[in-house]
């Protein structure tokens, strides 16, 4: 979820190793390398001309020409044209990567970010190097929950190291929802509060009721921080396990 990266890289990665199968995929040059440049780092930035793109929503594959070679990338999804420029941030490497929707498998595959990370300010911790800011949906500001347990977004980054491990509540509109995850609903709320710059300004929620982007909700759940998917990502927040009401 400003045009930074939204719901967090490691949704991208989940996601994509938990592939829907679709019943027409997208048809793909076999005669194409899967990668034919020479490896990348971890954490590294990825520039160079789009050679072809396959989008298989809520992503994207892009076939990217660099310095060094061809080779594929994933990020969240996104309008491309074949043979503009690009430029994908924190590249996780993927090896023998198997898509089950285009029922191929990858030699070499690249999750990215579309955005750079901003860097930690005012006192809150910033997402971590691999977790890209959320984009800044504009909702306006969203009244907030009732009772001792409520918070808006921006008070639970402030005092999250007080509030970890106990049971909070907050009210926001879900800009981002990817369904089924790692066992899970992954939401993203904003409530008009915090800093975008930093990150502040959104909260990643898990929970097993469903939600529809653009609904405002209220979320209850345990709050987290330093949580590690795996991968090596981790949220400094997270509300895990959360109940999910007041849909409108």
């Amino acid at each position: 979820m400003r045009s930074t990266a939204g719901l967090g890289l490691v949704v991208l990665f989940t996601v994509g190793c938990a592939e829907r199968t679709k019943d027409a995929p997208v048809p793909v040059d076999s005669a194409s390398p899967a990668s034919a440049a020479a490896p990348v780092a971890r954490g590294s930035t990825i520039s160079g001309t789009v050679l072809e793109q396959i989008p298989v929503s809520p992503y994207v594959y892009l076939r990217v020409e660099t310095a060094n070679g061809a080779l594929w990338t994933a990020v969240m999804e996104a309008p491309f044209t074949v043979g503009a420029p690009v430029t994908i941030y924190n590249a996780l490497p993927m090896e023998q990567f198997e898509s089950t929707t285009l029922k191929r498998t990858f030699d070499r595959l690249y999750f990215g970010s579309l955005e750079p990370v901003a860097s930690a300010a005012h006192g809150a911790s910033a997402p971590t190097a691999a977790t890209p800011l959320a984009v800044d949906a504009r909702i306006g500001t969203v009244e907030p929950a009732s009772g001792d347990n409520a918070r808006t977004i921006s008070a639970l980054w402030l005092q999250m190291d007080k509030l970890v491990g106990t049971a909070v509540s907050v009210r926001g509109v879900v800009v981002k929802y990817n369904a089924g995850v790692m066992g899970k609903n992954w939401i993203h709320l904003q409530d008009g509060s915090g800093d975008p710059s930093i990150g502040t300004h959104d909260i990643t929620v898990t929970s097993l009721d469903a939600a529809t982007i653009g609904d405002t909700v209220t979320v209850t759940g345990v709050l987290r921080t330093k949580v590690d998917v795996g991968a090596g990502y981790t949220y400094p927040l997270l509300l895990e396990d959360a109940r999910v009401a007041a849909r409108r």
